[in-house]
């Protein structure tokens, strides 16, 4: 349960429900009345309005629907569009779908695929697969136009909800943090064995994204499986984790990774380490990497020691 309201005597329930949102209307005693339709998988806000009336609002979101408002009925249902941006764009070619997979332990992962209706599984598909996995974050279906130029030139997206996020409780959190952050790179490389077994894409076919917390998750899935991989997007990373706490605002995150200063969590943490994990005479994909100039948050010591190690080791 994500967020309550008080609408036309009633009570307005917004719910987390498989990384997705989900509205719901029920009596003062809790008794459900009806759902409130939406579009499609995506996010929505509480419903706003006057606690007293009977119209009330919410804003809707997806991969392929701009945040639109809509208004809708408490006592009768149903929506209709108050308010749609003009965005000069097609989306009806797409589809989203849902799927779930196992990670390495059995654990059952979701994951949102955005493709052209029409894609074909035979492994030529290029997709960008991206994630987060970290600090109870919940990755849900949003909006980027910039998603939509890639799937309008022939290319597919992919989004699993990985331990570490809030997207299924804070035990899902704490599964993902810690000593057991690598879970959180199984959730990703699980992921992206899903997409090649199922013939979605191939390696040779198979872009990686993510930035900050996300950049660390792509430079340990680059170091644990390169071969998986055709082209690597580290953004704003952390990877040097033995000493991410001396640098920046590392030390405010000890409690999401821990620290090398604990001999127990030192050894956690030497076994995922990105820089630590580069080996010398690795193929490993091409990788384009960005970051700041100065970062007082993520130090820029993480992008130039990684590169640097990457240029030295790669054949």
């Amino acid at each position: 349960l994500d967020g309550v309201t008080l609408r036309g005597g009633n009570l307005a329930l917004r719910y987390m429900d498989r990384a997705t949102s989900r509205l719901e209307i029920s009596d003062l005693n809790g008794k459900k009345v009806r759902d409130v339709p939406l579009p499609e998988l995506g996010t929505v806000s509480d419903l706003v309005g006057n606690p007293e009336d009977d119209d009330a609002y919410f804003s809707f979101t997806s991969f392929l629907t701009p945040t639109t408002i809509f208004k809708t009925s408490i006592k009768r249902g149903g929506r209709q569009v108050h308010f749609k941006p003009d965005v000069k764009l097609n989306t009806s070619a797409f589809a989203t779908e849902q799927v779930f997979y196992k990670s390495l332990d059995g654990t059952s992962i979701s994951m949102f695929i955005v493709r052209k209706k029409s894609l074909k599984r035979d492994g030529g598909t290029p997709f960008i697969l991206t994630g987060y996995g970290g600090f109870n974050i919940n990755i849900t279906p949003q909006f980027r136009s910039s998603k939509i130029v890639w799937l309008e030139q022939g290319g597919a997206l992919a989004i699993p909800n990985l331990r570490g996020g809030g997207e299924y409780g804070e035990q899902w959190h704490q599964d993902g943090m810690l000593l057991k952050k690598q879970n959180v790179f199984d959730d990703f490389i699980a992921a992206a064995q899903h997409l090649i077994d199922k013939k979605y894409t191939s390696p040779k076919h198979l872009a990686i994204v993510g930035g900050s917390n996300g950049g660390l998750l792509v430079g340990a899935a680059m170091t644990q499986r390169p071969e998986l991989f055709k082209v690597v997007g580290c953004h704003v990373p952390l990877l040097d984790m033995i000493r991410y706490h001396l640098f920046g605002s590392g030390r405010t995150w000890i409690s999401e990774y821990g620290s090398a200063d604990d001999p127990v969590q030192f050894k956690a943490i030497l076994a995922y380490s990105p820089y630590q994990k580069v080996k010398k005479g690795t193929d490993y994909p091409s990788m384009i990497m960005m970051s700041a100039d100065s970062d007082d948050r993520v130090d820029p010591m993480h992008a130039r020691k990684f590169t640097a190690a990457i240029q030295n080791a790669t054949k």
